[in-house]
Formats: C-alpha cells, structure tokens, sequence
C-alpha cells in the first residue's frame, strides 16, 4: 500500500470512519448534523436560535466557518500515528505503529480514508505481524517463546474490525469460563478439550486475553455450573404443592461399579408437568435393591422431600420386580409415609415392557430375518441388481410403495418395518430366486407365514408406541387405554386357530400379562382421574377382557380410589378462596363430618325459619365427597385437543381436595421415556453403558455432568447486553 491508495474525496466531503459526510453536515456523539445547527449541551439548537442563558433565543446565526476538529474514533488510530510531512505545510501521513511504514492521509486541503490503513494490519501486509504469526504458530506446536519471553505483540485478526451492536462490551474473563463449562456439559465434550493446541488456537484468536483453564481448573467450573442450577431447582421444588414421583434408572461401567440416575417428575403450581433429574450416583452394586433403596433415600434426604415420595418406576427386567417392588417397598415405608399403604408405591415401565416384547417377537423368528436381511443385501449390492427386481415386481403387478431397506438392530421399529416392507415383495423374493442362480435366500411360505404372524403383532406394539409419544405432556391417563387394549388383544389372540399365530402370541401375552397384574391398578386409577371417562372406561374395558368377573375387579379399583381418596381427606389443605356451585354443601366429606352446623346469619330479608330449616337439613342428611360428586356428575365431552391439566386447574376451587389427589396421579411417569423421546432406542430403557471417558472421572463430576446437562435445558436464556450502534472492538 502506499499514498496513491487513497480515494478522491471532494472538497465539500469529508471521509470519517467508513462514511462520507458531506461537506454541510458534522458528526456529533454518532448523530449527523447540518451545519446551520449548533449543539449546546447535549441538546440540538437549530441555527435561527442561540442559547442565552437557560433560554433559547431567536437569532440569525452565521454557519461557522472553523470547527473544533473532531476526536478519532476509528479504530486502526489504535495502530497508527499521524505524522506532519516536513517540507509540506498542512500535509500529514499516518505511521505504522509496529513497523514504521507510513502512508497518505492529508494533503492539506484532503483527507483520506482508513480503509489502506486497515487492509495494512489485517491482510497480514505488515511484516512486524507476520512474524508475531509464524512464532505463535511455532509455539502451539514446540512451545517457542515468542519476542525473548517479553510479551507478544498485539495481532489482529482479519475479522477483528466489524460492526457490532454491543456498544459497551468488555471482556469478563469468569463470564466466559462459565459459558465455556456450560458449552462442555450441553454437548458432552470431553474436559480435556481445553488442553488441545486447535481449542487453545481457536480461543486465542477470538480473544488472546483470555486464559485457557486447565483440567482441574474446569472441573471446578462445571461443578459450579452444577451448584448454581441445583439451587435454582431446590427453590422451585420446595414450592411445589404436591408429590413428587421417582423414575430410576441403572447405569453399568466397565468396571464392577454402576450408577443409579434418579429423576423426579411432578405437576407445578400452574398445573405444569416437569421432569427434572435428580441424582447420578455411584453405587456398588445397582442391581442391588438394597442400593437402590439408599440411592432414593440419600436423593429424597439431599432434596428435602423426605415426606413427598409418591412412587417409583422401574426399569428392570420383569423376573426381577417382585423382588424390587417387595424389598423396596419394605426399605422405604419405614422412612417414608406411602400412599395408600404403598399399593401404587412401585410402577414398571410401559416403554421397557414394550421394548421388551418385541424382542421377543423378533427373537421367534430369528432365522426369516436373517433371510430378509441377506436378501436385501443382495439385492441392493448393485443397481443391477435393483433395476432387476423393480422389473419382476413390476411385471407381477405388486401395488406395494413401500421401499426395501435394512434396519436398525438396535431398534426394534426400523425392523418392523423392513419386515412389512419384505412381506409387500414375498413374490418378487421368490420370483428371483428361480431366474437368478446367485440368489438363494428367498424365505419359504412357512417362514412367510411366521413372518405375517410377527408383524400382526408387531404392529399392536408399534401403534401403541407411537401413541404415547404423540402425546405433548404423557400424564398417566393416558396408559391405561393402550394397555387395556393390548392386553385384549393378546388373551383373544393365545387361542387363534391357527399354532403359528397363537404360539407368538402365547410368548407375548405372557410377559405383558404380568405387567397387567402388577401395573392395572395404578393404570385405571390414572385413567379414573379424566373426566371424559372417570369409573365407566374402567367397567367397559373390565367387562371385555375379564367378563363375568369382570364386577371383582372393578370393585377393587373403586375400594382403592377411596382409600387413596380418604388418605388425601385427612391432610390439611391449602388456603384456597371458598367455592360453592349450587346444590353443593361441605364437599369435603369425612374431613368435616364431624363440624357442628352453624346457623347462618339472616340476611334480612325474613327468612330466618328457611335459614334454619337448611341447616336442619345439612345435619340430618349427610353431604356427598367431592369424589362421589365427581363420579356421578356427567363425563366431558371427547373434544380434540381437551387438556386434563387444564381442566383440573379450573376445577381446582370446586374440587380442592380430589384436585390434590389429581395432581399427585397424573404426575405418575408410567414411562421412563421423556417427552420428545424415542421408546423405540434399546438406549432408552433398562440397563444402560457407561463409556470409559466418564468411568474414569470422579463420581461428583460424573453426576455435575449429567444433571447440569438436564437442568440447562430448562434454564431461562441470558438477559440481552445493552446495544449500541457503533463498531468496537470485542475485548
């Protein structure tokens, strides 16, 4: 760059920053202003007008002909220096600061502009800043100290000069480390990141003040991340009004240890439902009901929710829940007072016991999916190939859209439906097995027919699945309908006429009719809870699949709503404003029984004898719950997008009590599966794998990691920084 770089500017112009300002205008704190107004103060006195005193007055004002100059606020006046020309009156040249080169700027009667003088000490043309690169590039390589170990000259980077609207940014370098442990939590990079040359290169060029922490260091910074958000969370639990129920998962590692994760789903006092986790703890044997009893115990004492425990599901293999439910309810209820003599105290997993059904399914037929699966390998080998098959589906008229393709292992759904698909093509899979010598996998008519057989079933678990995850808020209402369902199915399904049918379904019937037996109860409970459907689903469903017993068993699900009804009778409730609908007296039922009635004011108006007749009649007759009222009020309407938080919340005034209730059930997590996830992943449920990178680290890490990835996803985002409307540098 030299002198001839800088552009024409007209005498009635002047260049400041990158904008021109005509020769009739001035800048002042940002603002453009014509040159018949004068500022005075901070306020813009129009040139027909003069200050006098504290009042403006009226005068012809003549545009002043010399102005102060104005201060530089460009920022390469950080790197350059004006100069006078000597020999030259009024000619200036602006000098490198680093390497002492100069170049034009004022010729006396113009003034250039600053873009050489950026393109100088940003394109790398100054040597002074090449060499400061070449020698921290040898240093994040060999460690070479750059300037004899006294300091580093200033570089800037060729993204340094932009426009930004933070007008009043500084660098906080405890800001920035806290947002470096947030970033390292959200996306599970490892802690080490901060020690790799390209992290520490890529942090240096965004900002060289700041200082790259080590291991130790950012452990520290993650676990106060973990504080801070565990304090915010303990705020807002102590103000939950109800219970709280635990989801507990187990975690193994390479090693002999494992770890317990324990969440806590419960409904707010804005009728919300949240999950949150909370714990990740290191036990020595999780499989160990005796470990998991302390887990939840320590959990329950570190939250202060002691007295708040409502249930517990598990994920765990179904030959093992007995003896979890049984030891886990006996370790617990001596510490804790359980609902309902702890009845509804233990819930298993509706994903885990999907899940696990279909691998049955999947495991019976076994040796036709393999067959499938080499079949569509062969056949997608080549294009060839494809084009081939396409053709002989094509000449046999097979209406199917579906695509061939492999699936998933590790999800059952994806084989499913590369099952459903093979099963459109069994005749072209036949048709090319006789036309083509190299193809011999093409399953036989009984491996079709198990294959038909499978994904009849299959697609039972599958619908049901994607039910539940359709559902924005999955409260526990919501089970029961595609459990009874599937329980139907399965019982009328172990006596088909034809073995292959019923044998799969006998294999499949049997394991979810146990999680019918241990799960129906809290089930209809949940479902007794909408007010579209209440007691009558709960007869319908137990008429189809029981029959004439059908009456047994509803009777012990209305034995235990009112049981569970009466333990919630003998709590006190909240302070809530009085709600009284027409008909409605002392709807509290056992809890006021007792209250002696009281003779209601006279209002005047010379009914006293009716006053007194009404409290005769609140005395002789016995007043209805609020549970038996809402039993025999008339179900809601079956409306699309109905709401059952939002219809408890409404109905909270007129149905204090049973709204408490309400609000503890329908906060049960029938499955361990949050919103928005997959039930199909085997990652999902049961025991899960621990990688090394975590094993290795100490416990209370481990445990900051996974519950401060959980909790900032909940977190509100940073207050936005005030904004200005000037170019700065970030710093």
């Amino acid at each position: 760059p030299n002198g001839n770089e800088n552009a024409m500017v007209h005498e009635s112009e002047m260049v400041v920053g990158d904008e021109m300002i005509h020769g009739n205008e001035m800048v002042h704190s940002g603002e453009m202003i014509h040159e018949h107004d004068m500022v005075q103060g901070n306020e813009m006195v129009h040139g027909d007008e003069m200050a006098h005193g504290h009042e403006l007055v009226s005068a012809e004002v003549t545009p002043p002909t010399i102005s102060r100059r104005r201060r530089k606020k460009s920022l390469v006046w950080e790197h350059f220096t004006i100069e006078p020309v000597p020999g030259e009156r009024g000619c200036q040249r602006a000098c490198c600061n680093l390497c002492k080169a100069t170049f034009a700027y004022s010729s006396g009667t113009k003034i250039a502009g600053t873009s050489h003088l950026k393109r100088h000490i940003t394109l790398g043309s100054c040597p002074m800043i090449k060499s400061q690169e070449r020698k921290l590039a040898m240093s994040s390589i060999g460690g070479v100290t750059d300037n004899d170990g006294e300091g580093t000259v200033e570089r800037p980077s060729k993204r340094r000069y932009r426009y930004t609207g933070f007008a009043n940014a500084t660098f906080d370098q405890d800001r920035s480390s806290s947002h470096l442990a947030k970033l390292i939590i959200l996306h599970d990079y490892p802690l080490h990141v901060v020690q790799q040359p390209a992290f520490t290169a890529f942090t240096e060029s965004l900002q060289p003040r700041f200082r790259v922490a080590d291991v130790e260091t950012m452990e520290a910074e993650v676990y106060g991340v973990y504080q801070k958000e565990k304090n915010n969370l303990m705020q807002a639990l102590n103000t939950m009004p109800g219970r709280i129920s635990l989801t507990i998962g187990l975690w193994t590692t390479s090693q002999t240890l494992g770890y317990v994760s324990i969440a806590g789903q419960f409904i707010d006092t804005d009728w919300k439902v949240h999950r949150r986790m909370l714990n990740f703890m290191m036990v020595s044997s999780p499989h160990s009901e005796n470990a998991l009893g302390e887990a939840i115990s320590s959990s329950l004492t570190d939250w202060n929710m002691k007295d708040k425990l409502f249930t517990v599901t598990l994920d765990n293999d179904c030959s093992s829940h007995d003896i979890y439910s049984a030891n886990l309810r006996d370790h617990l209820s001596n510490k804790n007072n359980l609902m309902l003599k702890g009845q509804l105290f233990v819930v298993r997993c509706y994903a885990n016991i999907l899940n696990a059904v279909a691998h049955d399914v999947i495991a019976s037929i076994h040796g036709v999916i393999y067959s499938i699966r080499e079949s569509i390998k062969f056949i997608k080998a080549s294009s060839a190939r494809e084009q081939k098959f396409a053709e002989i589906a094509l000449q046999l008229e097979i209406p199917s859209t579906k695509t061939l393709c492999l699936d998933v292992t590790t999800q059952w759904n994806t084989t499913y439906l590369m099952l459903l698909a093979a099963l459109d093509y069994r005749q072209a899979f036949t048709t090319l097995e006789t036309c083509d010598d190299n193809y011999n996998e093409s399953p036989s008519a009984e491996d079709w027919k198990k294959l038909e057989a499978a994904c009849n079933y299959l697609k039972l678990l599958y619908d049901s699945a994607h039910s539940i995850m359709a559902a924005a808020n999955p409260t526990s209402n919501l089970f029961f309908h595609e459990a009874w369902k599937l329980q139907l199915e399965l019982s009328n399904a172990i006596t088909h006429e034809d073995p292959v049918f019923s044998s799969i379904a006998k294999e499949m019937h049997e394991r979810f009719d146990k999680y019918w037996k241990d799960c129906n109860l809290v089930l209809a409970i949940g479902v007794v809870m909408d007010p579209r459907f209440k007691m009558k689903l709960v007869e319908f469903s137990y008429s189809k699949i029981y029959g004439v017993e059908a009456a047994k068993y509803v009777k012990v699900v209305d034995d235990a709503l009112h049981d569970l009804y009466k333990d919630y009778v003998a709590q006190p409730l909240p302070l809530t404003p009085a709600y009284a609908a027409p008909g409605e007296v002392n709807k509290n039922g056992p809890a006021n029984a007792n209250n002696n009635a009281v003779t209601p004011p006279s209002t005047g108006d010379g009914l006293l004898d009716f006053d007194m007749y009404l409290s005769e009649i609140a005395i002789s007759q016995p007043s209805k719950s609020e549970l038996e009222q809402y039993l025999e009020e008339a179900l809601t309407p079956r409306i699309q997008d109905f709401e059952i938080v939002d219809w408890w919340k409404l109905n909270t005034l007129k149905f204090p009590t049973l709204a408490k209730m309400a609000r503890d059930i329908l906060a049960i997590p029938m499955s361990m599966v949050s919103s928005g996830c997959s039930i199909f992943a085997a990652a999902t449920t049961g025991s899960r794998m621990l990688d090394d990178y975590r094993s290795s680290l100490r416990p209370e890490i481990v445990e900051a990691l996974f519950c401060s990835k959980d909790w900032l996803q909940y977190s509100p985002p940073p207050p936005p920084e005030a904004q200005g409307s000037v170019a700065v540098k970030m710093e």
